[in-house]
């Protein structure tokens, strides 16, 4: 291969702008204005805008931290660096609940200067700074009805700030004089309960009033002790439900005061009569008690509360976005099925629940039943929803027109069934609701092909759906567990469609912390198996190696060092059990889902099946996670490490070659998913490479230009076709429509990535009920390659977090457009390009404070311009490219025919 040119375009200074520098997203803990920071020294982050400036280069920084009596804590002085993200604060203590503000100025190399301003509050950081106890309903009726506590204050003086600190065993509502305090649901989030529990910091200043107020929670089972986890099980981690809040008042005279629960507190129930994660809920309207968090309810018939003994010491502050309500949605048509029922089309397979108006009689009941998809005949549809009854029940109470959502509960459903509706059904009445981790949307993708946009849609809306707190696998059966497997597989696509630094982060210390001691991993994060005891399932091949691929996605994606710092032990501990159960480095014992729903035939009489065997999977797995220990050893420093491990990887891949492949290089397993993963990996000598990626060229065209991979072979497929020169059968498998294949779902109508690659069989049959997802992301992972390879946005290794980036756009599949747009740390980077005449137009926009390398697709000796003018070439071309080294800025470039 001949050594790449480099021309900086930096050089056209006629066309440098000198727009004024700005500052913008300021960040502490990767969070805007986070209220419960518990990091004793958080780090500090900001984007630069340039505008149109090109080579916009921070030369220098000064951050200034204050507390809330303008008192300097630290002042970084004047620091000549380009640094701008994940700097640590090192000034005096933080306190706990104190806000804090920093001030940030920047220097850059243009000669200009910006300022700019944010803040943060520290959370309670030990458990004496909670003044608050736990307390419960004490009896409860069988039903479990959520319970509601109340208390009564006074607020006498003026309120400079409150901040209201709240979590639960199970889930927690909280309102303060009649009014909802904060927009999250499903609080306090899904972490491992016996070990880390989560709490929530709210601002509710303008929510308290002089003289009476009254604040109140109501709570739900939740992931807690609820109905949940494979063979509905129930009280996985306690069988108590019970509240801890408090509000911490300062008053404009410098003067506090603490609302805390305590035995003072009321207890009763309310009109939630029911709420079940998988069940749905039950609403009794008639049984509502109004106004009961506010000043002046009689609430002389409740019963007191009673105290708690629960610990403290496992209360951490949230670190990633709560959930939130999002996009809603409109039916688009209601229907009577054949069997005569009334059926709502919200057009979109969702997560969340649905809104409606109605009028009736008081003990009318209405019954909503939700579903993913209709049967062959078009009847509604519930059979693959398993013993999830996701059905919500509301009982009116007659007083005019009532408006109904349910509580405690959520639905993944595209089609609602309406049961009990007193008169006819107005479809303009009801409403979805998306609900999902409030996530910033960071990418789009869109092309010439629509059923490619599509295809991009129904990723991201797999993501949304399952990006609910933790990564589910699916969100409307008895399952909606956090499978270590589905989230590997998908990671780095995610890190495309939206912000997953704070989500994955949170995750990605309960994955830590539920390992079992042998090193293994369960196989759902937080582990609601056998609540850490292994005879629940772990250490399974592509599943536990979650803990070594997930964190080294998240440091490429965001350049986060300490993702790396947080999961190290873990990363080696997995490895270490890997070696353990190892013969002379052979990894062939232990069970595995192996390349989980992978193609294969009912009546195989051929050999169709694409069957890869388990073991040598479990030792490409072997492979990599140990060359991951390696990088992140680099990484962090620990040269011991560096060659410890790689000793071990030659010693696993020497392995592998005595066991796995002939000296011909035909692999055992002569199937995709063996050649895809002995590709990425590299497993194979470099001499056997080439030939091994024809096999899998050629194995492809042997099915017909489909693939027959599963979980674990379909993410690389398309990568070590690319790689290895053979992008033609990559994008043939992408625009292959017939099963399997990414496009045969949208032509069945599907909104959303399928469990199974037929999940709707081409006669209109559903694939078995018993795992039938139509909402499962993990097939989504081809998303990685769209952005990464199509439009050509990545990463450089050696700059990660996209500091360094590179714009390398593939053309093939008979596209005439991509454009992809993608928020980095430091701000959006764009490729957009287009054939037109046979000419290529490549449009890039590069975040300031960051450099990049652009290939410019190039036959033969064709010209190469930017913004009208000649690239001189400064070099040999690379494989059909012409490589060029830019600033931030916009750039235009074409090639001539």
């Amino acid at each position: 291969m001949r050594k790449a040119f480099f021309l900086f375009i930096g050089l056209f200074a006629g066309q440098i702008s000198m727009a004024q520098v700005k500052v913008q997203k300021l960040m502490t803990e990767n969070l805007v204005n986070p209220l419960s920071i518990d990091a004793q020294s958080p780090r500090f982050g900001w984007q630069l805008n340039a505008g149109a400036t090109r080579n916009e280069m921070q030369t220098a920084y000064q951050i200034k931290v204050t507390d809330d009596n303008k008192h300097v804590v630290w002042s970084s002085g004047k620091v000549n660096s380009d640094q701008s993200l994940y700097i640590y604060y090192k000034g005096s203590p933080l306190k706990a609940g104190e806000k804090y503000s920093w001030t940030l100025k920047v220097w850059d190399n243009h000669g200009k200067s910006a300022e700019g301003s944010a803040m943060f509050r520290m959370g309670l950081l030990k458990p004496d700074d909670w003044k608050a106890q736990w307390i419960g309903p004490g009896q409860e009726e069988a039903s479990r009805p959520s319970p509601l506590f109340r208390k009564g204050f006074n607020v006498s003086k003026k309120v400079r700030s409150a901040t209201a600190y709240i979590t639960a065993h199970g889930l927690y509502e909280a309102h303060i004089n009649g009014k909802r305090v904060g927009d999250a649901y499903l609080t306090p989030g899904y972490t491992s309960y016996n070990k880390r529990l989560q709490y929530q910091a709210y601002d509710v200043t303008d929510l308290l009033q002089p003289g009476a107020n009254a604040v109140g929670a109501s709570l739900g089972s939740g992931w807690y002790r609820g109905i949940y986890g494979i063979g509905t099980r129930h009280e996985i981690y306690g069988k108590d439900i019970s509240l801890l809040m408090q509000i911490n008042i300062t008053y404009t005279d410098g003067s506090t005061a603490v609302v805390a629960t305590d035995d003072s507190w009321k207890t009763s129930t309310g009109e939630v009569r029911y709420a079940e994660i998988y069940m749905g809920s039950t609403t009794d309207a008639r049984m509502e008690q109004k106004g009961w968090s506010k000043p002046g309810f009689n609430d002389s018939s409740w019963k007191n509360a009673v105290i708690g003994n629960y610990p403290k010491d496992d209360l951490i502050a949230t670190q990633n976005e709560p959930v939130r309500k999002h996009e809603t949605f409109k039916a688009i048509k209601l229907f009577t099925t054949p069997k005569g029922e009334k059926v709502i089309d919200f057009g979109q397979n969702l997560v969340g629940w649905v809104k409606f108006n109605v009028r009736g009689k008081a003990g009318d009941k209405i019954v909503i039943s939700h579903a993913e998809v209709l049967d062959k005949a078009g009847n509604f549809y519930t059979d693959n929803l398993r013993d999830a009854k996701a059905q919500n029940t509301f009982i009116l109470s007659g007083n005019g027109v009532e408006i109904f959502e349910p509580q405690f509960t959520w639905q993944g459903f595209r089609f609602i069934r309406i049961e009990g509706y007193p008169g006819d059904i107005n479809p303009e009445d009801f409403t979805a609701t998306a609900v999902y981790s409030d996530m910033a949307p960071t990418g789009t993708f869109s092309c010439s092909n629509p059923m490619i946009n599509q295809l991009q849609h129904n990723i991201q809306w797999g993501q949304k759906g399952n990006f609910l707190d933790i990564p589910t696998d699916c969100p409307q059966r008895d399952e909606r567990l956090g499978w270590t497997g589905d989230a590997e597989v998908f990671s780095r696509t995610a890190t495309f469609n939206m912000n997953v630094h704070a989500f994955f982060t949170k995750w990605l210390k309960d994955v830590a912390v539920d390992q079992f001691v042998d090193g293994s991993l369960p196989h759902v994060i937080p582990d609601a198996f056998d609540n850490g005891h292994p005879t629940g399932g772990g250490g399974s091949a592509g599943w536990s190696d979650a803990t070594t691929i997930i964190p080294w996605n998240m440091y490429l994606a965001y350049g986060d060092k300490q993702i790396l710092e947080n999961q190290y032990n873990s990363m080696k501990a997995w490895v270490g059990f890997m070696k353990s159960r190892s013969h002379n480095n052979l990894w062939n014992t232990g069970g595995h889902f192996g390349d989980w729903l992978f193609y294969t035939r009912n009546d195989d009489n051929d050999g169709t099946a694409a069957i890869t065997s388990k073991y040598l999977i479990a030792q490409c797995f072997y492979a990599c996670s140990t060359q991951l220990v390696i990088n992140a050893a680099k990484v962090l420093g620990k040269t011991e490490d560096v060659e410890t491990y790689t000793k071990l990887l030659a010693d696993v891949k020497d392995a592998y070659m005595r066991e796995y492949v002939t000296p011909n290089g035909l692999i055992s397993s002569d199937t995709q998913t063996a050649y895809a993963l002995a590709l990425q990996f590299d497993m194979l000598p470099e001499n056997l490479r080439e030939q091994a990626a024809g096999r899998l060229a050629d194995n492809i065209r042997r099915y017909g230009n489909h693939l027959t991979t599963g979980f674990l072979g379909t993410p690389y497929l398309c990568n070590v076709l690319s790689k290895y020169g053979h992008t033609d059968a990559a994008f043939r498998l992408l625009l292959q429509e017939n099963y399997p294949s990414w496009l045969y779902p949208i032509k069945m109508g599907a909104t959303t990535i399928w469990e199974r690659w037929d999940g709707i069989k081409p006669d209109g049959e559903l694939e078995v009920p018993s795992m039938n997802s139509y909402n499962h992301y993990a097939y989504g992972a081809i998303g990685d390659w769209m952005y990464r390879t199509v439009a050509g946005i990545d990463t450089k290794t050696e700059q990660p977090g996209y500091k360094g980036i590179i714009i390398k756009p593939t053309v093939g599949g008979n596209l005439t457009d991509v454009r992809a747009d993608y928020e980095t740390p430091y701000g959006k980077a764009s490729s957009h390009w287009k054939v037109e005449n046979g000419n290529f137009v490549l449009d890039v926009i590069i975040p300031a404070n960051t450099t990049a390398t652009v290939y410019v697709p190039t036959k033969a000796d064709n010209a190469v311009t930017e913004g009208g003018k000649a690239v001189t070439r400064a070099g040999d071309q690379i494989a059909g490219y012409t490589a060029v080294n830019v600033g931030s800025g916009t750039y235009h470039f074409t090639t001539a025919n």
